[in-house]
């Protein structure tokens, strides 16, 4: 099987560009330069390359994981994922009770 027909699994390291949003289009975050300048989001003491998450250890909100689970090398896919998959309904984060949309694209999968 060749990595492009790899399919993200729990275990495997995806590597993953993202654009993030709250509905009504406001960018919240992105691993992407053009896009963070775009947003008025750039930071110059910022790396900006794609995301690199171990499906499976809880270092992402649920509903972000649950996204990648299944996706292909070079695939995009546009989610939302509601307050209860992401910081919760209620809480001191910042970005609890809030819906957030992804644009997601898969640059790398790395099996263990």
């Amino acid at each position: 099987m060749s990595q492009s027909d790899l399919k993200a699994q729990k275990g495997d390291t995806v590597s993953v560009h993202y654009l993030g949003r709250f509905p009504g289009g406001k960018v919240f975050d992105t691993s992407m330069e053009k896009e963070a300048k775009n947003a008025g989001l750039y930071n110059a003491a910022r790396d900006y390359k794609p995301l690199q998450v171990t499906l499976g250890t809880g270092k992402v909100v649920v509903g972000f994981e649950e996204a990648l689970i299944g996706m292909k090398m070079n695939e995009e896919k546009e989610v939302v994922i509601p307050p209860e998959k992401a910081y919760g309904k209620s809480g001191s984060h910042p970005m609890a009770g809030k819906t957030l949309q992804f644009k997601l694209r898969v640059t790398n999968i790395k099996r263990p």
